[in-house]
């Protein structure tokens, strides 16, 4: 069932809205009207019901950009169970309601903002996506303006695993005011967001004493037959800096993979043609029995050690395994005194 404004909106808008799922049907062979039906009671009811204990008076202008949107999503078959729909029916069900008091200021731009963002992070290997919308659910009430949330949503992004993020998130914590900045990088303790800044600038493995999820290694990559995406054992380059994060290049078999790292993910994307043949060589010194070692610094991965591949950049070791074709990162240390 509906909740008494969000039905009473629709039945004041009955016949336009019939109009538009009449046009969608003709725009869309296939068009799921089932499927649009359980949008509104399901993903759009929250949304109004918490739009109208704030403002009422919003209320018809968010069912107007609820009803326009589900049709759209509809229309193009996002709203079924698939992993991308799962993300897409939680962002309006679990997070939208949080940010009511944006959704209520702009309807169209941010539940359109937050139905894109959960798409695509869903599509993005080893992104956190329900970490991202817990997290954005809890800090939205912080972001006053929709500047402040669209920067939020994507700093969040990067910190749930959208390592290639990165560059582009450090800009959006700039445009934050200071206090929020160090509370989405879990450094509300540190007090001065300057000094905090320059030590994400400069190490992509540094986090806030208090931040319980940033690592300094991380895995990424598996056999293609397993779900990885390596159909032969990877080969390494260093990409160079990546905002002072951790980027390589890998190839395996006849394909490129661009793979960025950081202290809160770890993400293996297609790369550009010619990328591994510019990348820099960066190999370690030396593969043991049980440890690899690169200068001083000598490392144990999960997996044997021997016949791996392995390339140094200036702030990461990276070792790929011939056998099951993970790539464990690890953040380099500094030389021993």
């Amino acid at each position: 069932m509906l909740c008494a404004a969000f039905a009473e909106a629709l039945a004041a808008r009955r016949q336009h809205c019939n109009a538009a799922v009449a046009a969608a049907r003709r725009a869309w062979p296939g068009f799921d009207q089932h499927a649009f039906g359980r949008f509104l009671a399901e993903q759009a009811d929250p949304v109004v019901a918490a739009v109208a204990v704030l403002t009422p008076q919003r209320v018809a202008a968010v069912v107007d950009a609820s009803v326009g949107i589900g049709i759209e999503l509809a229309g193009q078959r996002l709203l079924d169970a698939s992993p991308r729909g799962l993300a897409l029916a939680r962002a309006w069900s679990g997070l939208a309601p949080c940010c009511a008091v944006q959704v209520a200021q702009s309807p169209g731009q941010v539940l359109g903002m937050l139905s894109n963002a959960a798409l695509h992070l869903a599509a993005l290997p080893g992104v956190n996506t329900a970490r991202w919308q817990a997290d954005m659910a809890a800090l939205a009430p912080l972001a006053l303006t929709l500047a402040d949330l669209r920067a939020l949503g994507q700093v969040l992004a990067w910190r749930a695993g959208a390592a290639h993020f990165r560059q582009g998130a450090l800009a959006a914590l700039d445009a934050l005011p200071p206090a929020l900045a160090l509370g989405v990088v879990g450094a509300s303790g540190s007090g001065d967001w300057g000094q905090v800044r320059a030590a994400l600038r400069d190490d992509p493995w540094w986090r806030a004493p208090q931040d319980e999820h940033g690592a300094s290694q991380r895995i990424v990559g598996a056999f293609a037959g397993l779900g990885g995406a390596f159909t032969a054992p990877p080969l390494l380059r260093a990409a160079g800096a990546h905002a002072g994060g951790a980027s390589f290049v890998v190839r395996s078999g006849e394909q490129d993979f661009a793979l960025h790292a950081d202290a809160h993910g770890a993400i293996v994307l297609p790369a550009r043609t010619g990328m591994f043949d510019a990348a820099q060589d960066g190999a370690g010194d030396e593969n043991g029995a049980a440890k690899v070692e690169v200068d001083w610094q000598r490392v144990a991965p999960p997996f044997p050690a021997q016949d791996c591949a392995v390339c140094a950049s200036a702030t990461t070791i990276a070792i790929a395994s011939p056998y099951s074709h993970a790539i464990l990162l690890v953040a380099r240390a500094s030389s021993p005194t």
